[in-house]
């Protein structure tokens, strides 16, 4: 009879799998829907990635607190569905608005996925297994990446871009069907749990608003009536979300969580690291395509030493992390990230392929240090009963960071690259000959890695402070009742 538990971390790796891959293949296609969905200024491209993760994260804490109530498996199983339906409607997709349209419907399927995964991982899996299940689990979403990557280039190369998005229908609807028959609810559903819907709406118009107002500030200029609106709603709204959150009798955020030490750290830690890293695929994608004047196909190659690393790391350091903890190897991890940041900040147009490579070589192993080990030791200290509301949460906390680092990649971009040049990079234009200002856009990327080497080099400092790990059943708690051998 096949174990329960590995059922559980195939089906869930499915998800995990699906859901990197089309973010992987959209984003080496950029370029190419650029060109061909005529009237798709450099906005609506980073939207095309914005809209699938801003949905996902605004959505996250609720899909937590409805899986807790209504049950993790059957609402997971919902995301499979709703997923893959979003990527039959993009692949039909006519114009930007459409498309926009397509990846919001993916994005509230992919918020059930990423709300439910590590919780029906943790719930299957007995402490001493966890760092390795999650592990295994971050292995398929990297070979999603890496698979992503170059089908993406090869599809968007000889079948069109539309193709991207057809490949997600297979493996949609095995994994729909596969969950619905073989998984099975461990955790008793919380009948009497409320949803904050307070506190969603005030988050994520908070949120959507300041990623609004950054975007276009930075491409129409910052006295534009929107924008000033939104860049003056969204902190009052996410002021009003906290407010919210203090006094509401069922908070969006599960505030008895971030009394536990390695909970708050580990958040902390994974949202700075993801501030660094989360943009430098985009802007390697136009690197690659815009200033080289590669395909599709080559760029996605090229980009495989950073997520194959990475995948190579994952595993082994998860099933390191059972025995060890997530401190000092996490921490090893960020920093060897920050050499790697370190070696690009100087990285000329023309340079060596070799000494690219050896550095996402350096930030993929890095990363896949840190991530496993860090997911694994916050969900294994929170209450069993919370870890649909921590999975989310965790989540969010990721997906803000990535979220903030493409927000803050095409602010910097676009305050140091001409407009005629970015359109022409954004848009696949400049393969076609169109004019580009090569040392602008080097500038830009030099300064936006200098600022991700100071992030990762702040979660690195953050991961120390978790302290000692916690034991099994007994979460670290910050503040007064902290025990003394959790200060670290």
């Amino acid at each position: 009879m096949v174990d329960r538990k590995w059922v559980t971390l195939s089906n869930t790796t499915v998800g995990t799998f699906m859901a990197l891959l089309d973010s992987s293949i959209v984003l080496v296609s950029l370029p190419t829907i650029g060109r061909e969905l005529a009237g798709t200024d450099p906005a609506i491209l980073l939207w095309v990635v914005l809209s699938y993760s801003v949905v996902t994260t605004t959505l996250l804490l609720s899909f937590g607190r409805l899986s807790d109530m209504f049950g993790r498996v059957r609402l997971y199983t919902a995301g499979f569905a709703v997923f893959t339906i979003g990527s039959a409607i993009a692949s039909l997709s006519i114009d930007g608005a459409m498309l926009l349209g397509a990846r919001v419907v993916q994005g509230i399927g992919a918020g059930f996925l990423a709300s439910n995964a590590a919780a029906i991982l943790t719930d299957a899996f007995p402490p001493n297994e966890r760092g390795r299940a999650l592990g295994l689990n971050q292995v398929a979403a990297i070979g999603g990446s890496i698979l992503g990557l170059v089908l993406g280039g090869i599809l968007t190369t000889e079948l069109g871009w539309r193709s991207i998005f057809w490949v997600n229908l297979p493996v949609g609807t095995f994994g729909t069907l596969w969950a619905l028959y073989q998984l099975v609810e461990v955790h008793p559903p919380e009948r009497d749990a409320r949803i904050d819907w307070a506190g969603n709406i005030t988050f994520g118009l908070g949120l959507t608003l300041g990623l609004v107002g950054a975007t276009l500030g930075a491409l129409n200029g910052w006295t534009q009536p929107v924008v000033l609106v939104s860049l003056v709603a969204s902190p009052f709204l996410l002021a009003a979300f906290v407010q919210i959150e203090r006094t509401h009798p069922h908070p969006m955020f599960d505030l008895a969580l971030f009394r536990i030490r390695t909970f708050v750290v580990g958040n902390i830690a994974a949202g700075l690291s993801a501030l660094a890293r989360g943009a430098f695929t985009f802007v390697m994608v136009f690197y690659f395509q815009g200033v080289l004047l590669l395909s599709a196909e080559r760029a996605g190659i090229l980009l495989i030493p950073l997520s194959l690393a990475f995948a190579i790391a994952g595993p082994i350091s998860g099933t390191v992390s059972d025995k060890t903890g997530a401190r000092y190897l996490g921490t090893s991890g960020l920093l060897l990230s920050v050499v790697g940041f370190a070696i690009l900040i100087d990285f000329p147009a023309n340079g060596s392929y070799l000494v690219l490579a050896a550095a996402m070589v350096l930030l993929g192993v890095g990363q896949g240090m840190f991530a496993a080990p860090n997911r694994a030791e916050v969900m294994s200290s929170v209450p069993p009963e919370r870890r649909g509301v921590a999975a989310g949460t965790g989540t969010t906390f990721l997906n803000g960071g990535n979220l903030g680092s493409l927000a803050l990649c095409f602010t910097v971009m676009a305050a140091a690259v001409p407009h005629t040049t970015l359109q022409a990079i954004f848009s696949g234009a400049s393969a076609q000959g169109a004019p580009v200002d090569v040392g602008a856009f080097m500038g830009a990327l030099h300064l936006l890695f200098g600022i991700a080497l100071l992030l990762t080099l702040g979660a690195a400092i953050t991961n120390l402070l978790r302290g000692g790990r916690p034991g099994a059943g007994t979460p670290a708690l910050v503040g007064p009742e902290a025990p003394s051998d959790g200060a670290g």
